[in-house]
């Protein structure tokens, strides 16, 4: 893609919804980490430096090498990028008195600053940080503060350089994504050309020219990622694609047949391949979330290893990997560390002699769906909760067997059915159940019973970043948990996860 921001990432937390902000303006940006980024930055027309749960006096401090950016191209540093800035270039940064997390409120604006405009005093942003600007940099100027924040914005004379020592990309920063469109198009004139359709056209014209007259092999899920993913490469290559849908014996209830089906006259070459047994003897006594999800992706390899062999002269396996899936397997010292491995991110073991190709790997959820509907895919099919791809395993705490799986599966069918029939399905972005790995005390039939606890999870998001729990009504949990209870055999209580992320993740592994 051309025209790309930058965004340079210290650990903060915060780095990924400044790249959500930056696309909802219709421009492409990328996340790399400060200690290793492109050499060439000839298509980069700005660069943004995030956060960081670091201080700039501490010895740990990340430094990046600017000396290719500052002052070449626009530059908007971010809190700890706004002390960087302060710390190294002629200011001061010290500790704060007390510090400043939370609202706070401008209370003076440089007048005439593109930066601002549009923007009022006294307008809400988020502060983040125990260290203060306590001096400017060399040549620069102070652009606006809050009560207790004499430089809380602040540019350098003779550059395009602007700093910022609160986070306009989070929801309390009621001007935030105005002040990163005026820097972005007013000061930088970055082109908002990032669309849906814009993106078929180059990612459609990239696929023919990387792949040719190759074959490619798709594994399917019948999830909204590698739907799109196969759509967009059957428009690229079309009768070169081979899709496989694999039954990893971990999928929802009925659900392998239903996907199969629901494919018939998409126009993708579709086979389906029941592996189940192969993945429960993969998964036969591992308890660890991470080993179950390696031993689930090495399963899931072996697989398509021999369904490519069926298919004379593949070249290339596709994936429906998307951003976040990438950002949050990237592990460096110092910026954001390794939430948790994706099966599908990491490359191919030296013995499978495929290819990788990876249509999406530069979007983010609701931007996958948004180009979905540009390609006409049913919106039923887009609208689908996302699912994990090591499926109910990772859903079931402690080790996976067969009655476990069941049980699941119909806890998580009732669960998935009652929000459809009571209309709250499309109101959630992912919803789900899960297997506790301890038992209760009940009551049935004046009998004492000693069965499984489930979990009810439903969350609400824009692309599973960041995610909260959902105020499903009373009546329809009572309602939901009386019929797991009922219909369910083996399991007696059912409670309801009111977590976050952060800090908690939407699945439970």
């Amino acid at each position: 893609m051309q025209h790309n921001v930058l965004i340079l990432d210290f650990g903060s937390q915060y780095t990924q919804l400044i790249a959500r902000r930056v696309r909802e303006l219709n421009i492409f940006c990328e996340i790399f980490p400060y200690n290793h980024f492109p050499s060439d930055l000839s298509s980069y027309k700005a660069v943004i430096l995030g956060g960081s749960p670091f201080s700039v006096r501490g010895e740990d401090a990340p430094h990046p090498d600017l000396s290719q950016i500052r002052g070449k191209l626009p530059m908007l540093a971010v809190c700890y990028g706004a002390q960087y800035l302060a710390h190294f270039s002629g200011g001061e940064v010290a500790a704060s008195n007390t510090r400043e997390y939370g609202r706070a409120n401008l209370s003076y604006i440089k007048e005439d600053e593109t930066f601002f405009e549009g923007v009022s005093e006294n307008s809400q942003v988020w502060m983040s940080h125990s260290d203060s600007i306590k001096a400017l940099p060399t040549n620069g100027v102070k652009l606006a503060s809050t009560h207790d924040v004499e430089y809380a914005a602040y540019k350098i004379d003779g550059e395009t350089t602007y700093a910022i020592q609160y986070h306009p990309e989070v929801f309390h920063s009621t001007d935030g994504s105005k002040m990163l469109e005026n820097f972005l198009v007013k000061i930088a004139e970055v082109p908002q050309n990032f669309t849906p359709n814009a993106f078929v056209e180059e990612i459609v014209s990239e696929m023919k020219e990387k792949i040719g007259n190759d074959k490619v092999v798709l594994g399917l899920s019948g999830g909204v990622d590698s739907t799109v993913a196969a759509v967009l490469l059957n428009k690229a290559i079309g009768k070169n694609l081979y899709c496989i849908f694999v039954n990893n014996g971990l999928l929802r209830k009925n659900e392998f047949q239903s996907v199969l089906d629901q494919y018939e006259g998409m126009g993708l070459n579709v086979k389906g391949v029941d592996a189940s047994q192969r993945f429960y003897d993969a998964l036969a006594g591992v308890t660890d979330p991470e080993l179950k999800r390696k031993a689930i992706g090495n399963a899931f390899i072996e697989v398509f290893d021999d369904e490519s062999h069926k298919i004379e002269d593949v070249t290339w396996l596709a994936q429906g990997t998307i951003y976040p899936d990438v950002i949050e397997s990237v592990s460096v010292k110092g910026p954001s560390a390794t939430i948790k491995s994706h099966h599908n991110v990491g490359g191919l073991p030296d013995y499978m002699k495929l290819k990788i190709v990876e249509p999406l790997r530069m979007l983010f959820k609701d931007e996958v769906r948004r180009v979905g509907a540009t390609l006409g895919i049913d919106p039923e099919l887009l609208g689908r909760h996302p699912f994990p791809g090591p499926g109910l395993s990772i859903r079931i705490l402690g080790d996976i067997t067969l009655e476990k799986v069941q049980i699941l599966q119909d806890v998580d069918k009732v669960f998935i059915d009652g929000l459809k029939s009571w209309g709250l399905y499309d109101k959630v972005w992912q919803a789900g159940a899960i297997l506790l790995p301890v038992n209760s005390v009940g009551v049935m039939g004046d009998e004492r019973t000693y069965e499984k606890v489930v979990a009810l999870r439903a969350v609400e998001s824009t692309d599973g970043m960041t995610a909260d729990w959902v105020h499903l009504p009373y009546d329809f949990l009572m309602k939901v948990s009386n019929d797991i209870i009922n219909k369910v055999k083996g399991v007696n209580r059912v409670v309801y996860d009111i977590s976050s992320k952060p800090p908690a993740t939407i699945e439970w592994e």
